[in-house]
Order: C-alpha cells, then structure tokens, then sequence
C-alpha cells in the first residue's frame, strides 16, 4: 500500500545541501512511502484521496474544504522509512518498502496526478537526504494508505 502522512501546514520547505529545493504556503505536506507490491492505481488513488481530502475550515470553521477548493499548495517528499516496521528487534526492517526505481515511478506518477487535477506541486529530490521543514497548522496530521488500515 502506498502510505502517506499528511500534514496541514500554513508553509512548508524541503533543503537539499542547504538549497531550498521546495516551498509551497497553505496546504499539505505529504510524507510518501511506497511498498514493494503497490502498483500505478494505488498511487493514483491516494493522490485523488488526498485532493479531496476535507480538512480546511469553511466559513463556520468546521473542517469541510478540500485541498482543491481551498487552492491548497502541496509539498511532496518521499520518505520509505514510511514503510518501516518496528515490530521485531529495535532495528526497522525496509523490506516492505519498494525498490528505488519503482518506488521513483509510483513518486512521480501520484505527483503528476495531483497536479492533473489542478494542484500546485512542489516536490523534495527523490532520494536525497533532505532537511524539511513544516509548520503544522491545527495541528491536523493525517496516516492515509491506498489499501489497509488507515
């Protein structure tokens, strides 16, 4: 499944050896991971997910205003450690998570629908140790999958 933890943020920044490689303002900053089994349609899902994801505050406050209506910028870094598991040992174990050139098409394939649908993406460098930053608005965080228990 791909995986993914949305944060709302009021701005967001991803650095790559101390270059600002990507900043957006209001919207999310999406954590993804991609496992070994997920395919091209998981990816594309949890982006539509994510776009219509209601959680900006309408005129009342409650929150009922999808990224899209909002205008909501995205900020998206890859992050395999998503795909992490703990549950044995103290060392995670990264068998789940997707080999680098799948994990790198599945990347780009959920960047490239979001911005299909009208988004305005910015990206980290895929692979690279980045330093991000994120200013939680709320806070409002969210664990999303394409398939299984979020």
């Amino acid at each position: 499944m791909v995986r993914a933890v949305v944060q709302r943020c009021s701005k967001g920044a991803v650095k790559v050896k101390d270059k600002v490689v990507g900043e957006i303002g209001t919207g999310f900053v999406v954590l993804l991971g991609v496992a070994v089994d997920d395919e091209g349609e998981d990816a594309r899902y949890l982006a539509d997910k994510i776009a219509h994801l209601r959680v900006f505050p309408d005129e009342e406050g409650k929150l009922n205003v999808s990224a899209l209506d909002a205008g909501a910028d995205i900020l998206v870094v890859s992050q395999f450690t998503l795909l992490g598991d703990c549950r044995k040992g103290r060392r995670p174990s990264f068998t789940a998570a997707a080999g680098l050139a799948k994990a790198e098409e599945l990347y780009g394939v959920f960047v490239d629908n979001l911005r299909d649908v009208g988004l305005k993406v910015a990206t980290g460098v895929f692979g690279e140790h980045m330093l991000v930053e994120i200013s939680n608005d709320g806070p409002v965080t969210l664990l999303l999958e394409s398939r299984g228990a979020f």
